[in-house]
């Protein structure tokens, strides 16, 4: 599967950045160039990362996510991650990113069980 990336301009001069599909060995440069973009751009009050499409993401699409938060970290500017999958919540859960993403709550779709990691 591809990927594809959104972007949008959010009340406060916040940018967010919407990936769809899978973030891979394949595409995972795909979200370092999106953040460098929004970046070389200006200086955003913050970043959300919005990964509620996200379907699937291997280590190295983990790795672009840190390096997109140390690139808008040297900017000055917070990168957070919104609305996680249930998939990608729990590789950050599981690798111990989740709070250096802001800690968010994982995305349930209406009417899905909400199973939490560690339950």
């Amino acid at each position: 599967m591809s990927l594809s990336i959104v972007q949008s301009v959010l009340p406060g001069g916040v940018i967010q950045i919407a990936p769809r599909g899978e973030i891979d060995v394949d595409t995972a440069y795909e979200v370092r160039e999106a953040i460098a973009e929004v970046l070389a751009k200006g200086r955003p009050a913050r970043i959300e990362l919005n990964m509620r499409l996200v379907t699937f993401i291997d280590s190295v699409g983990i790795s672009a996510m840190v390096a997109g938060f140390q690139t808008a970290e040297v900017s000055g500017v917070k990168l957070v991650v919104t609305e996680p999958s249930r998939f990608v919540h729990r590789q950050l859960w599981v690798t111990g990113l989740l709070g250096l993403f802001g800690a968010p709550e994982p995305y349930f779709a209406a009417g899905a069980p909400q199973v939490l990691p560690g339950a």
